[in-house]
């Protein structure tokens, strides 16, 4: 299992991959925005190097900051928040002296992103269309990524809908057993790593992939912490 400074270092690690590539988006867009977000390609490499980490963290989240002001918001919806909290606890941490707090801020980070999973979970398996498989046919209908025609076509199956969707429920509602054992979790780790990338081949929702992949080092930290394997 991860001792607490190799499970923040992996996470640092995982998180200045996931910044570089949403900065890279924007380097072939507007020249504004090309210059807004160079700083934050300098600053994730140097966090990808292990430079000067915690000083790099705060001018991290300094640009976050600036970032939520030009966009109005998390603009990218749910992958620019995974990857702001995994920034500010990372921040926390790094910040902290060593001991209960700094172990106390990553096992938090641990928590909401199981909570993440489980959450989304029980809103879908209070959703009748989401357990119909209606919802996932609408995804497919009408979403406004690049679904491909065949993919859409398959969306007209019922049958193959429904089980997607209970799929899809099952999993996050049965993601925070992964905290019971070591196995358990690589399972659900394997498991929300290959979702991620299906989104991801899909519908285009890559940024989720390493959002959401940076905050499993906190996770395997956590769980090896309850099992008192750290």
């Amino acid at each position: 299992m991860l001792e607490l400074d190799a499970a923040l270092r992996l996470s640092e690690i995982l998180l200045a991959l996931a910044f570089l590539q949403q900065s890279a988006e924007h380097m072939a867009g507007a020249r504004a925005e090309r210059w807004l977000f160079a700083p934050r390609i300098v600053l994730s490499l140097a966090l990808l190097a292990g430079w000067f980490v915690p000083c790099v963290l705060v001018g991290l989240v300094l640009h976050a900051v600036v970032l939520l002001h030009y966009f109005n918001g998390p603009y990218n919806g749910g992958s620019d928040k995974m990857g702001m909290l995994v920034l500010f606890c990372l921040s926390a941490a790094a910040l902290l002296p060593e001991g209960t707090a700094r172990a106390a801020v990553f096992g938090y980070l641990g928590l909401q992103v199981v909570l993440s999973y489980f959450v989304s979970g029980w809103v879908k398996v209070a959703n009748a269309e989401w357990r119909s498989g209606q919802a996932l046919r609408e995804v497919f209908d009408y979403s406004a990524y690049p679904v491909s025609g065949q993919l859409r076509r398959a969306a007209q199956q019922p049958r193959l809908m429904w089980l997607g969707s209970w799929g899809v429920i099952l999993f996050e509602l049965a993601f925070p057993l992964g905290l019971l054992g070591e196995g358990t979790l690589l399972a659900m780790l394997v498991l929300g790593t290959l979702f991620h990338v299906v989104n991801g081949m899909v519908f285009g929702l890559n940024r989720f992939v390493w959002a959401w992949v940076a905050s499993y080092p906190a996770l395997i930290w956590l769980q090896g912490l309850l099992s008192g394997a750290v």
